[in-house]
């Protein structure tokens, strides 16, 4: 990658930690012993995604100690204007029963602002990332890597959309027009997770959406879709990772699916 930005040494950790989260989770992925407990919200975590996190905020403690740091698995730390961002396996419904798509995502925010994201997948061998004004890049390492670019595709006609699943949409009661959505769009298939978002970075698929997501869900992709060109919102149309849920697309289709996913029901 040749493009500098004021958040290289960022990214660089970025990586070397992601190195070192990637020899943890795949020495626990299919692991006998791997330990699943229930949280609260009835969500799985196992002790890979524990100690993942783990691994994470000890670097970051002791290279970036003024950094404030946000995870899924424990407690905020520190105050200061930088934050990182942490979700040590987005995916683990995948990650314990096998599946090999889930990833770890490592963002920073400096102020309001979401400046780098990356998202290791060791499982598939991938990495995506991207800093502010770098563009956004995927490959195995930041030595070995191109540059992505969303789609061109300006119908919905013409558009492959990816989601999660469907119960979060009629919780939402907002079933009915996603269901519209997908009767508009050329393709639909069920990424899921991260994936579906990288995706649409990468330019193999041009729409994807999810109902309800955290910020540690959505922070590390914000930079990878809009830096190769995508546009980044929630469902109800507010940029970036803080409202609560994902739509992304390459950004011609973008207000066509606001515009369907919102309108009143009859």
């Amino acid at each position: 990658m040749s493009i500098r930005t004021g958040y290289d040494d960022d990214l660089r950790l970025a990586h070397v930690i992601a190195d070192q989260v990637d020899g943890l989770t795949m020495s626990r992925f299919r692991a006998l012993d791997l330990h699943v407990e229930t949280k609260p919200d009835t969500t799985p975590v196992s002790d890979a995604d524990r100690t993942a996190e783990e691994i994470v905020r000890s670097q970051l403690s002791r290279v970036r100690p003024r950094d404030a740091v946000h995870g899924e698995e424990f407690a905020d730390t520190g105050n200061g204007p930088r934050r990182w961002v942490i979700d040590p396996i987005d995916g683990t419904k995948n990650f314990v029963r096998g599946v090999p798509v889930w990833a770890t995502l490592i963002a920073l925010l400096d102020g309001p602002e979401v400046v780098l994201g990356l998202v290791s997948a060791p499982a598939l061998g991938r990495r995506w990332w991207a800093a502010q004004g770098s563009g956004a890049w995927t490959g195995r390492a930041l030595s070995a890597a191109t540059q992505m670019h969303v789609s061109s595709v300006g119908r919905l006609a013409d558009a492959s959309l990816s989601y999660s699943s469907l119960t979060g949409w009629e919780q939402q009661g907002r079933l009915d027009n996603f269901l519209d959505l997908t009767r508009r769009v050329w393709r639909t298939r069920a990424y899921g997770d991260f994936w579906s978002h990288v995706l649409v970075a990468d330019g193999a698929v041009d729409l994807s959406c999810e109902p309800e997501l955290a910020l540690h869900d959505m922070a590390a992709l914000v930079p990878i879709v809009t830096e190769a060109g995508g546009r980044f919102t929630s469902v109800s149309g507010e940029p970036g990772p803080f409202g609560g849920s994902a739509l992304v697309s390459n950004g011609r289709l973008h207000d066509a699916a606001l515009e369907i996913l919102n309108r009143p029901g009859e």
